[in-house]
């Protein structure tokens, strides 16, 4: 430690402990009037925002509070993901792309990592989202991986299996990210307009449920595909009979199955069996009361 220390005594330390009611290590009590409480969690500002702590104060752990909920409501992009090593991000391949590229696209902030299979799997889901935007409307959608691999060589592993943007590993603003947002856990997918404005920090959902055709990914977007579903739905009987299976198939929604007929994975509406492990596809079933 690059810092003094007290003595090696057993008595001072009781003492200490005692005066600043220390109950759980590590703890740091900063000197000054108006310090952060042990209540209060000054190791995890400190983690949170490093030497920006400082004095270690309430106020300034307030103003510090202050500038995450500005920088989420407002989400300049140049602000966000801008560091000190430049205003750039990089490519699969180590290329250098300006964040002056992103103007006026739809931004995806992905929170994943190479070691967690619940991202491995949703990486594939995004994956197919992405090439499809590409394909169908352009340059109009573009996603930047926040990292939370364990190390730069898994880091590397990672961002070069994928198509789009990431932050350098060694910039602290993935960090940064991470709390700004609150994201708790991953895969995580947050979605910023072209007005720089946060569409969802529940991109995952809409892309997991309705792939590229969530895209604008708004609130009347998800509304519209949502109220297609039901009405897809009410226009299917609640219960048919398969002349290739011998039970009743019940009308059922599922967010991922294997139709037993076509042998292709669908979602949604689904015919299942009550008895039996069966799902028929509704197109399926058309073909085969036909046969």
């Amino acid at each position: 430690m690059p810092w003094l220390a007290v003595p090696f005594d057993l008595n001072l330390h009781r003492r200490l402990i005692d005066r600043y009611q220390v109950d759980r290590i590590p703890s740091f009590v900063p000197s000054c009037s108006d310090g952060i409480t042990i209540e209060e969690d000054l190791i995890g500002c400190i983690e949170d925002y490093g030497a920006d702590a400082f004095p270690f104060t309430r106020k300034r752990h307030e103003e510090l509070k202050g500038i995450d909920i500005r920088k989420r409501e407002e989400a300049d992009l140049e602000e966000l993901l801008g560091h000190e090593g430049g205003k750039f991000l990089i490519s699969g391949d180590d290329r250098k792309v300006p964040l002056s590229e992103l103007a006026g696209k739809t931004i995806g902030l992905y929170f994943g990592a190479y070691w967690s299979p619940p991202c491995c799997a949703f990486t594939v889901q995004l994956t197919d989202a992405y090439n499809n935007l590409k394909a169908a409307k352009g340059d109009c959608f573009e996603i930047v991986l926040i990292s939370t691999d364990r190390d730069l060589e898994e880091f590397n592993v990672n961002k070069s299996t994928m198509p789009w943007l990431a932050v350098p590993y060694e910039d602290r603003t993935r960090h940064d990210l991470r709390r700004i947002f609150d994201v708790k856990g991953i895969p995580a997918l947050v979605l910023i307009g072209p007005d720089g404005k946060v569409i969802s920090v529940n991109g995952k959902l809409m892309v997991s449920s309705y792939g590229a055709e969530a895209f604008p990914f708004t609130e009347s977007r998800i509304r519209d595909l949502e109220a297609a579903l039901r009405k897809e739905g009410e226009a299917l009987p609640p219960q048919v009979e398969d002349v290739k299976h011998e039970h009743v198939l019940k009308l059922d929604m599922a967010k991922a199955y294997v139709c037993d007929s076509c042998k292709k994975q669908g979602k949604f509406w689904t015919f299942s069996c009550d008895v039996c492990d069966y799902d028929l596809h509704p197109s399926c079933l058309e073909k085969v009361n036909k046969d």
